[in-house]
């Protein structure tokens, strides 16, 4: 469950009922990401071309010409080598997103550069098919006035979301780290310690306890499983009065 604030934040509410809160990615820090795994990728491209012609530079061509010198055989070449140059560019620019986000926590190195990661919605990491589906949309983003949809997408969605975001329902948040809270807070939020009873000892009386304060926000099913389950530990050690009580009244009565 997603609510939405103002200010651009989103609050992700678990099924277990724990929520937590991500600021999203803005168009300028995702821009800048992209600036940078793009210089990346030419760099690459440039790294690879440049190996290419070393090596062709060294390797004896005197046999390979006459043999395809003027024929069908150097066209043929020709367009095998067109195609290789065509399939590596292509994995560069496209494959470069979909494999750097699906196996290094939905981030590029752009992306950890300028603290934001993608990960779906309701706040789960991203997985390969939701990686391949944002990024196969960039090809058709990239090619309809070089990302000027996305840029507009981004703008007016009330999750800053792109249409590969959109179709493969992620978004992108601030990779924000956690502040480790004081002592004095965690003695604050500390849980109390319960003492012993003639029926209970405190571990028990603890788990109970939080069962009670928690029970309205399980759903039905759980509810009665998991007070079937604490109701059984304890039944046979209290009194024959209480033992007849049902399963939350028992625990309540304790």
């Amino acid at each position: 469950m997603l609510i939405l604030g103002m200010d651009r934040n989103i609050d992700v509410r678990t099924p277990e009922s724990i929520e937590f809160s991500y600021a999203l990615a803005g168009l300028g820090s995702r821009f800048l990401a992209w600036f940078v795994d793009f210089s990346i990728q030419i760099a690459t491209i440039l790294a690879i071309f440049f190996g290419i012609v070393f090596l062709a530079a060294r390797l004896p061509t005197g046999p390979v010409k006459a043999a395809t010198a003027g024929g069908a055989p150097e066209k043929i070449a020709e367009a095998f080598l067109i195609g290789i140059v065509i399939a590596i560019v292509f994995t560069i620019f496209f494959g470069y997103f979909i494999v750097f986000e699906a196996f290094w926590n939905g981030q590029t190195p752009g992306k950890k550069l300028l603290g934001i990661r993608v990960v779906r919605d309701g706040g789960y990491p991203i997985d390969f098919g939701a990686s391949l589906v944002r990024n196969l949309i960039r090809i058709a983003e990239f090619a309809i006035g070089g990302y000027a949809l996305s840029a507009v997408s981004a703008t007016v969605s009330p999750e800053n979301k792109r249409l590969g975001d959109i179709a493969a329902g992620t978004i992108v948040v601030r990779d924000e780290r956690l502040k480790l809270p004081s002592l004095d807070a965690l003695r604050r939020n500390a849980e109390p310690v319960y003492g012993a009873t003639v029926f209970l000892s405190g571990d028990e009386r603890a788990l109970i306890k939080r069962f009670l304060d928690r029970r309205d926000e399980l759903n039905a099913a759980k509810r009665q499983e998991l007070a079937a389950q604490l109701a059984e530990r304890v039944r046979s050690r209290v009194p024959a009065d209480l033992q007849r009580l049902g399963d939350e009244a028992l625990l309540e009565r304790l």
